[in-house]
């Protein structure tokens, strides 16, 4: 069948089984043009300000390209390829670039140095090469005079986690390099105080991750240091320097993520609580979610109910919450006229957006043009179901439900849509009610999708995210099962209801390790699965992971190597023999954070026993696809895959190529 149109709205023709409904939401469409917007940075003031952000490009190799919005509204791209402003330390990376007074400074990925560059110029190295090559990398970069502070990562020929060194520099435009804090295992979000002389930043300590127990110290002109907040118990967030000499910063002391600040010579004070996280995980460097605004109020976007909402704060602590047509909001920045972010929505990809002092928006970085009517996308509902509490005590986990959508084509009467389970990673991430054209190509098909926010998910409060704690590879594992269950019962959304019978999981890194458990301790609940970088071998990864996560395991399943049989008894690898689902599984095999060998163990398990499997190993891709043909080739190879396992047929002008799958 085909249809009228592609683009616009008709009746449907006809009834034809899910999964196999043909859609303009190709995999190629997915890409086209696709942009991964990062970083923002108001340069200037008033009305001569810049707007620069950074775009992660698909269709130019996944690079990073820094973009310039001029007061006149013309955009210019200031690297051309094969420059690549992205930083590896961490292995996530953020922070990679800044910009003041027109000139930038970014790190570039291929070999991590420093480089410095203004508009019409070619960038120039300031930090040499290293003995190791990409050994010595910086993060985190912020603008100090004619220099930037930085986190410093330094490698070592060894390769050993536990020689890397991590430190915040002061590095000036000569290449002189001064190393401002070093000791802690880690540092992050240097920052200059307005008097040009005090320092803050934040530092933590193996085992805890940043959003356990990051502490936030100041160091004052006569080099006396004070911890003015976090430790064990609280992690702190985003140091904000004020004009009067005032630090602000994010804490979850009660709970959620919420506004502090302390005034000089003054008490600590909570400045605004929105019974929700106003922060989120500090996986990257350079994220904000909130910023001081030159007329006194502070703007922040905080979440509730699975969306966000972005508001400003008046001197008085009354929030005032903008009315706009965007659920999810990023990279918070005050700008002379208002505030600049990143925004998307559920009918909206990511945009640059300015919103005035009234609230008035405007778009300044548009979405792509995807020639589609909005009613291709499918709206998702966040809904809350029952779980099992655990030791936590916490009895109930999140989703965003997508309702299978397609103007055009609909299911036969008879016939319940399959479900497709997406497990996020981190596992401290979050599902975001932002469109996303990778859900949208299986919504189209006539797929409901679940995307799981599972006990250990960001966005509401410590205790949620700490009900993980010890019981990875069981509190998400119920959770996800939990969330099919649930919808494959009838008591999810008002006329939705999914086929108990075709339930898959996909999930990638954390997520693909859901998968994998899901797969092989609860057996006989889903019919298929998609692992993308996901873990088999929970003590391989104890064992050989970078500097950033190689004490993540402790909090998470047990310290190693003391709790080595946790470790074996909640790895998938060790449960083969009741592995009996169809698994496809993508890896790249340049990926440090989980290493190909551990997707290698679970396809040798799968060839082994005779599972109906496929795998596809992509070259030159580290932890997650950047490049244009990879993304697309796990896309369809993915949805070919579950064709073929759960029984449904392709639209055949759509070209996908059927993937091999091994029985």
């Amino acid at each position: 069948m085909r249809l009228a149109s592609v683009t616009g709205v008709t009746a449907p023709e006809q009834a034809l089984p899910h999964g196999s409904w043909p859609t303009p939401i190709t995999s190629e469409l997915v890409v086209r043009a696709a942009a991964r917007l990062g970083e923002v940075v108001v340069d200037g003031s008033g009305d001569d300000a810049d707007v620069w952000w950074a775009e992660g490009r698909p269709s130019e190799g996944g690079r990073t390209v820094l973009v310039r919005r001029a007061p006149d509204g013309t955009t210019t791209d200031l690297l051309p390829s094969p420059w690549n402003a992205r930083t590896r330390v961490h292995e996530y990376g953020g922070g990679a670039w800044t910009v003041a007074a027109g000139t930038v400074w970014f790190t570039d990925f291929a070999d991590q140095r420093l480089y410095r560059v203004a508009a019409g110029s070619e960038p120039v190295a300031v930090t040499p090469e290293p003995e190791v090559p990409a050994g010595v990398r910086f993060a985190d970069l912020h603008p100090d005079g004619d220099g930037v502070l930085a986190v410093r990562e330094t490698h070592t020929v060894s390769g050993l986690a536990a020689e890397v060194v991590n430190e915040v520099v002061r590095v000036d435009a000569d290449g002189t390099v001064e190393v401002l804090v070093s000791g802690p295992d880690f540092v992050s979000d240097p920052r200059r105080a307005p008097d040009g002389v005090t320092l803050a930043w934040l530092q933590w300590d193996h085992p805890d991750m940043p959003w356990d127990a990051a502490r936030l110290v100041v160091r004052a002109a006569d080099g006396t240091e004070h911890v003015l907040a976090g430790g064990p118990g609280e992690s702190v967030v985003q140091p904000v320097w004020g004009a009067d000499l005032s630090l602000w910063w994010l804490s979850d002391r009660t709970d959620v993520w919420s506004l502090y600040r302390r005034r000089p010579h003054g008490e600590v004070e909570l400045v605004f609580d929105a019974g929700s996280d106003i922060a989120g995980p500090q996986w990257v460097f350079g994220q904000s979610r909130f910023d001081l605004l030159d007329d006194g109020r502070v703007a922040l976007a905080y979440g509730r109910d699975g969306a966000d909402r972005l508001a400003v704060l008046d001197p008085d602590g009354t929030a005032r919450e903008f009315d706009l047509p965007y659920s999810a909001f990023g990279q918070v920045r005050g700008a002379s006229d208002g505030l600049v972010c990143v925004a998307g929505g559920p009918a909206s990809e990511a945009v640059v957006l300015r919103v005035g002092p009234d609230g008035a928006p405007e778009v300044l970085r548009p979405a792509r043009d995807l020639g589609l009517d909005p009613a291709w996308f499918s709206r998702p509902q966040h809904v809350t179901f029952p779980t099992e509490p655990g030791p936590s005590g916490v009895a109930e986990a999140h989703a965003l439900v997508y309702p299978p959508t397609n103007p055009q084509v609909t299911g036969p009467g008879d016939e319940l849509p399959p479900l497709l389970v997406l497990v996020h990673g981190g596992p401290t991430a979050a599902a975001r009610s932002v469109l996303d054209l990778g859900v949208q190509y299986w919504t189209s098909r006539g797929f409901a999708v679940a995307d799981v926010d599972y006990r250990g998910s960001t966005g509401y409060g410590r205790r949620y995210r700490e009900a993980l704690k010890g019981q990875w590879g069981v509190a998400d594992l119920d959770d996800v099962v939990a969330c099919a269950r649930y919808l494959s019962s009838g008591d999810g959304p008002a006329g939705l209801r999914v086929d108990r019978a075709r339930l898959a999981i996909r999930g990638g890194s954390a997520g693909g390790y859901t998968t994998l458990a899901a797969l092989t301790f609860r057996p006989g609940v889903f019919a298929a699965g998609a692992s993308h970088y996901g873990v088999a071998d929970l003590a391989a990864l104890a064992a050989d992971t970078h500097k950033f996560e190689s004490r993540y395991l402790d909090g998470l399943i047990a310290p190693w190597p003391a709790g080595a049989d946790v470790y074996a008894e909640r790895s998938p690898i060790n449960a083969t023999d009741a592995l009996d689902t169809p698994l496809a599984v993508f890896q790249g095999d340049e990926d440090r954070v989980v290493p190909p060998e551990q997707a290698e163990l679970m396809v040798a398990a799968l060839r082994e026993k005779g599972v109906p499997h496929t795998y596809v190993l992509f070259a030159g891709e580290q932890h997650g696809f950047r490049k244009a043909e990879n993304i697309r080739t796990a896309l369809d190879g993915e949805l070919s895959f579950y064709a073929q396992v759960l029984g449904f047929g392709l639209p055949a002008d759509e070209g996908i190529d059927p993937i091999t799958v091994i029985r």
